[in-house]
């Protein structure tokens, strides 16, 4: 990732000159958020948190997201949280698309600009702030832990995305590649957030049909999404949701990168019992 200039809600509240259709879609397969819909009145205040508002784009719910809760948060100079996570087993994810992040725990204070990342584990004693005369804003992607016996809970860490070598897609030429935040080949992490950045006219060669479910960003560019039996265009700002098994691919168009934030489930035993 070259790029520090990502995609941000729009915020306030269209006029009355404004068309009513849009591009937003649910579907029990997908859901296609655009950014035009992450307005003023859509926003949640968060308890704990303060001069803070928060666009929530997942959460668990029968029949959309059953692994995890993403949002969106602009925190106000001065505001952020000493008590983010309320459940003792959520561990959370936090990459930031503006402004400056300030997070505290164990016995170091991290900065982190656009492109920075954190993975907090769970029950780590952290806290957040924005100590900077600008908003920050972020994204915040949440799950219930899921310890394994005799494997280690990771610790927590920061890093930022440029300095973590993308990797080439195979047989792409270097026009597909993933920047993973979390290190893929430690299995005590039962998530993944990468970075996927595809060159005008790269695609995803073929419709990927897994068991993980994503939460997708669209950080910047445009694309030809097929999500299930549907082609949606994408552009900057917008977020989907794939259930597991939900046929993906992806065409990116525009005149540059297409890249977005990727959540996935993975590194755990599926459940045997329904919930």
């Amino acid at each position: 990732m070259t790029a520090k200039h990502y995609a941000l809600p729009p915020g306030g509240v269209p006029d009355q000159a404004g068309h009513i259709s849009g591009r937003a879609v649910f579907k029990t397969a997908y859901a296609v958020i655009p950014n035009s819909v992450l307005r003023d009145i859509v926003t949640s205040r968060l308890p704990h948190w303060s001069l803070t508002r928060a666009w929530i784009l997942a959460r668990p719910l029968s029949g959309f997201a059953e692994t995890f809760f993403q949002a969106i948060l602009e925190v106000q100079p001065g505001g952020g949280s000493t008590r983010p996570e309320p459940d003792p087993d959520g561990e959370g994810a936090y990459f930031v698309l503006a402004g400056t992040l300030e997070i505290a725990y164990a016995d170091r204070t991290e900065r982190l600009g656009p492109g920075g990342f954190a993975w907090m584990a769970p029950g780590e004693r952290y806290r957040i702030t924005n100590t900077s005369d600008e908003p920050a804003v972020f994204h915040w992607i949440r799950k219930a832990y899921q310890p394994v016996a005799d494997i280690a809970t990771p610790s927590s860490f920061t890093v930022d995305a440029d300095s973590v070598a993308p990797v080439a897609m195979a047989n792409a030429n270097g026009r597909w590649r993933t920047t993973r935040l979390i290190d893929p080949d430690d299995i005590g992490h039962d998530m993944h957030v990468n970075v996927v950045s595809l060159d005008p006219g790269a695609l995803i060669p073929f419709a990927e049909t897994h068991v993980m479910e994503h939460g997708l960003y669209v950080l910047e560019g445009k694309a030809v999404y097929r999500l299930n039996e549907d082609w949606v265009e994408v552009e900057a700002g917008d977020f989907m949701w794939l259930r597991a098994f939900c046929p993906q691919a992806c065409y990116a168009g525009g005149t540059g990168p297409f890249s977005y934030l990727l959540y996935k489930d993975v590194n755990r035993h599926p459940d045997l019992r329904l919930r």
